[in-house]
């Protein structure tokens, strides 16, 4: 109960400390009252408790939302940001890199997910064998949330 209550205790530490800046609206911080500042915020709430409280369960969650949260930050502070699809698979491969180093378990989905996404990134042309991609990324882009909707139903029918 005491290491839940420490992730508690940094979520609300951090949420507090965005939302007190927010109020007192310092203007070289406003580019940071946004979406992407909280994800950022539960992410290294996350990482901040396990390492902390030495429970490496939450690395991959707490450094993907990091991940997300530097992303989409640098996608609206800099024109020169990259903006590919080859970077999501980029930042939850590193998660389960990093994962990998406190646990021992995760490389193979590491190396899998950077490897494609290397590959995807520094390929120059979009090939016809390699299009399947990106339809299957068009197609996960406009289904999303039935694809939520149908794993929160499963996770649920699981439960019972």
């Amino acid at each position: 109960m005491k290491k839940q209550n420490s992730l508690s205790g940094y979520l609300l530490i951090g949420l507090g400390l965005y939302f007190l800046l927010r109020q007192l609206n310092i203007p070289f911080l406003s580019q940071y009252y946004s979406w992407p500042t909280i994800l950022f915020i539960i992410g290294f709430a996350f990482l901040l408790h396990s390492y902390m409280a030495r429970d490496h369960a939450n690395i991959l969650p707490g450094a993907v939302l990091l991940g997300l949260g530097i992303h989409f930050h640098g996608l609206s502070q800099y024109e020169h940001w990259i903006d590919h699809w080859s970077i999501y698979p980029i930042i939850v491969g590193l998660s389960f890199l990093l994962r990998y180093f406190k646990t021992k378990s995760g490389l193979i989905p590491a190396l899998t997910l950077l490897g494609i996404s290397a590959f995807a990134f520094f390929q120059s042309s979009n090939t016809g064998w390699f299009s399947f991609i990106y339809q299957m990324i068009s197609w996960t882009e406009q289904f999303w949330p039935l694809v939520l909707i149908v794993v929160g139903l499963f996770i649920l029918k699981k439960r019972s």
